[in-house]
């Protein structure tokens, strides 16, 4: 009995995700026994998997081979994603790297990898630290990545920090380009203009960084400041204007003196937000969400497309945010009581203009909106633990990290749910995985023959993998058929409705008696139209009208020549 509950729990804990990044078009997500596993794009190896081909469903990264017995010690403990590479930190400290890398951004030379390597020799150099050891006496190691664009940085348990990659390079006397703050290398450099204190934490976009840092030296004080860094053409530094900096400088907005303490940092592309409290709160908690730089997608949330020089307080939102993310033209943030919000880019799902829906839904939202559920807590996701966002995509870790959803755009099978088509509302992912269940299945069945019998069959292994490998096809088969239905009903419903067809909002008819009953629903939607979406729908299916008559005639044309043509041929002959 102590056995079977023991491997209840090693199963619940490697079902359980505590972290996940997101990529340009690719997202990690880490497992509670150190497991990494990816998905979306794999062009340029991003996903670890040891080749380029995309995955729509979480896929495990393997940082050894998988029968190595290297491999079962190798325990992750954070993760982080630029565009298109990833970075996963073992409890050891060592760090490994994986996908794009021609800035050296995974921290090992040569240009890409699509099987994670290791970075070595980070620590050797101690110049941003003054002993081997941190505070408490013990050796100094790596304590968690971070990444964006085309840069990756690290801090130790001593609170220095490292940068590589394409990165704002402090150590420079001059940008590397006119007009550029940015430095390419390899070797991981020291942030020296933090030395003696201590980085909480961190965040960077395509070319600027954002640090949470003890205000004064670690044995002086616990007041914590926020610093930031690099490009600043949008204003996404929040210091008041549009010049680059070369070097960390206090965002005012946030210093010692300020009644509000940041506790979480999130970077767009060339857009900044950051999650704040009161230091000194009065009955109940008072948070907030402030955002500055680039604003043209109303990523910024302040019902404007104006860029912002410095931080601004969000309006409107909950008073219990717990995670914050950008992606490259949306921005999202998590209440503790299952709320999500988001604006920026198609009303803040992220898509991108090459996949937005023309029609009279669409559009950026400049203020924040609530992502529409549906569930067992109407709009309200059970027990959220953190959001992150993608280019075109949004994930959220859920049930106490036991569900993941995810929304936005769904090509190369970035939303991790087995299929290829944009989703207007949130959609499962495939998590756990469908050969976890499986396995787990075979366990049990495996523990009560046991129990049964003396001696298990020695072909028990080799039938299991069979009847695994047969189950994985045909669930392959059955997702990519989804998939393609899915997409031909998607285009089918916005020809005729003109709007996408989101899974919260099926047709009544087809919701009530299984079938779809397009005259009743197109009346409906009739009813329900105001002048203008009616306006809309007479000019989109005249133009289809006119499209139709057009054809019929230039196939009328075609016919009369070929009839001239041949009338002509057979005159000729009989001549």
């Amino acid at each position: 009995m102590e056995e079977k509950r023991n491997t209840t729990e090693v199963a619940r804990v490697s079902r359980k995700i505590v972290s996940i990044a997101a990529g340009e078009a690719h997202t990690l997500a880490l497992s509670g026994d150190g497991r990494v596993y990816s998905w979306g794009r794999g062009f340029f190896g991003r996903l670890g998997t040891g080749s380029e081909a995309d995955r729509l469903s979480p896929a495990r990264i393997y940082f050894y081979a998988p029968d190595d017995e290297r491999e079962d010690k190798v325990k992750i403990v954070g993760i982080a994603a630029g565009a298109y590479h990833s970075l996963a930190l073992a409890d050891d400290g060592s760090i490994w790297g994986w996908g794009y890398n021609i800035y050296g951004q995974i921290g090992v030379a040569g240009e890409n990898y699509s099987s994670p390597r290791l970075l070595e020799g980070l620590l050797e150099s101690q110049s941003a630290s003054s002993s081997t050891q941190d505070p408490g006496g013990k050796p100094l190691k790596v304590s968690s990545v971070s990444a964006g664009g085309m840069m990756s940085l690290a801090v130790d348990n001593g609170g220095a920090m490292w940068m590589w990659g394409n990165c704002p390079n402090s150590s420079q006397s001059q940008p590397s380009e006119e007009d550029s703050s940015l430095a390419s290398g390899v070797a991981p450099v020291p942030v020296c203009d933090f030395h003696g204190r201590t980085v909480f934490k961190v965040a960077c976009g395509n070319d600027h960084v954002v640090a949470l840092v003890s205000a004064e030296e670690k044995s002086k004080g616990s007041g914590r400041v926020c610093y930031s860094w690099g490009g600043n053409s949008h204003g996404q530094l929040g210091l008041g204007d549009r010049e680059n900096r070369l070097h960390p400088e206090i965002i005012e907005a946030f210093n010692i003196e300020s009644p509000w303490e940041i506790y979480d940092i999130a970077c767009g592309a060339s857009h900044t937000a950051v999650l704040a409290k009161r230091k000194k709160p009065g009955n109940t908690s008072e948070n907030g969400c402030w955002t500055f730089g680039l604003g043209d997608n109303g990523q910024l949330g302040h019902g404007t497309t104006q860029a912002l020089l410095t931080p601004e307080l969000i309006k409107g939102l909950p008073q219990n945010l717990v995670s914050v993310d950008c992606g490259l033209y949306h921005s999202c943030v998590v209440s503790s009581s299952g709320e999500v919000w988001s604006w920026g880019m198609e009303k803040g799902l992220g898509l991108c203009p090459d996949s937005r829906f023309t029609g009279a839904e669409a559009g950026d939202a400049l203020t924040p909106l609530m992502i529409p559920f549906g569930g067992l807590h109407g709009n309200r996701f059970s027990e959220p633990l953190q959001v992150a966002c993608g280019a075109a995509h949004t994930v959220l870790v859920a049930d106490a990290g036991y569900k993941l959803w995810s929304w936005g755009r769904g090509r190369s099978g970035v939303l991790g749910n087995g299929r290829l088509v944009d989703c207007y509302a949130p959609t499962a992912v495939l998590w756990p995985l469908v050969s976890d269940d499986f396995k787990e299945e075979e366990s049990n069945n495996a523990s009560l023959e046991d129990h049964n019998k003396e001696k298990i069959p020695e072909d028990k292994t080799e039938e299991t993998d069979k009847r695994l490998s047969a189950a994985m096809e045909e669930i392959k088969l059955l997702q990519s058929k989804l998939s393609m239905m899915e997409r031909y009903a998607g285009i089918l419903h916005g020809a005729v409705f003109g709007k996408p067809l989101l899974d919260t909002e099926l047709p009544v008819s087809l919701r009530t008696s299984g079938a779809f009953d397009i005259a009743k629903e197109w009346e409906s939607m009739l009813e329900e139209s105001d002048e203008r979406k009616l306006i809309r729908l007479q000019m989109f299916y005249r133009d289809m009208l006119t499209g139709v008559k057009d054809k019929l005639m230039k196939k009328r044309i075609q016919e009369v020549v070929k009839e001239y043509l041949n009338s002509s041929a057979k005159g000729t002959t009989e001549n």
